[in-house]
């Protein structure tokens, strides 16, 4: 995206409730009405690296393309995070909505199928059915609760629990309907992201994403040059939860595990 204020697909801000009609007479038109949700694009990050001349030609490691590629890893995580750090913005869904008592879901692999059967069952009491067929459904779930999905699925069916018992899981994967992705260190705590793919909206300025910026003999302190070259690079990110599909993306409250 490239501008810094974005805005997303235009939505129906009343429903037209539809009429009975008479064959032989007339019909009255109902009344479009749109709204348009912004995006901002209001989140930037850099990260620029100062690397001495001498450095640059001792060092094999020690290369452009090596510190290049260590920013953008650095840089992606931040998106990684940043997006994960939107839980406020979707709809709880605790222990009480696959069967248990209030609070937080200790998952386990006795429940890890509750869950993403609940997943479905919500969006599609949310009419979301339609979204759902097109994209499917998905969780970001924690190292721990990928390895209870390994554990369930090793432990039922027959023909797949044996290639899963034989190959063990991709570090992706659809299983129980579900697409399955894992995080680590960009997850918020006790927080999963989970509901109906390609429905949370992410802008990035394409702007500046990926852009490097070589800089020689860049600016030290006291008006002086430093002797080497600057490697720098930005982003910048917004988010947006539309409120008519935010029914169906969810907060999944979680134990610590």
């Amino acid at each position: 995206m490239t501008n810094d204020r974005v805005i997303s697909t235009s939505y129906w801000s009343t429903t037209p409730a539809v009429q009975s009609v008479t064959r032989g007479t007339g019909f009255a038109f109902q009344d479009f009405v749109e709204t348009a949700e912004t995006l901002t694009v209001s989140t930037e990050r850099d990260l620029g690296v100062y690397v001495d001349f001498g450095d640059l030609a001792q060092s094999p490691w020690t290369t452009r393309n090596e510190i290049y590629n260590r920013i953008a890893a650095l840089l992606d995580e931040f998106i990684e995070t940043n997006l994960l750090a939107q839980n406020a913005s979707w709809t709880d869904f605790d222990n009480s909505h696959i069967g248990g008592g209030a609070g937080n879901i200790t998952v386990s692999a006795a429940n890890i199928d509750d869950i993403a059967r609940a997943i479905k069952r919500r969006v599609r009491k949310a009419n979301g059915h339609k979204q759902l067929q097109q994209y499917g459904s998905f969780v970001i779930a924690r190292p721990e609760d990928m390895e209870f999905v390994e554990a369930f699925a090793q432990a039922n069916g027959f023909q797949t629990a044996d290639d899963f018992l034989k190959n063990g899981f991709a570090e992706q994967i659809k299983y129980l309907d579900t697409h399955w992705y894992w995080n680590e260190s960009e997850q918020t705590a006790n927080h999963l992201f989970a509901g109906v793919r390609k429905m949370h909206r992410i802008g990035v300025l394409d702007a500046v994403y990926g852009v490097m910026h070589d800089i020689d003999l860049p600016a030290g302190s006291s008006n002086n040059n430093l002797s080497g070259k600057g490697f720098y690079s930005r982003i910048g990110i917004g988010h947006l939860a539309p409120n008519t599909v935010v029914g169906l993306l969810f907060d999944v409250l979680v134990a610590t595990p």
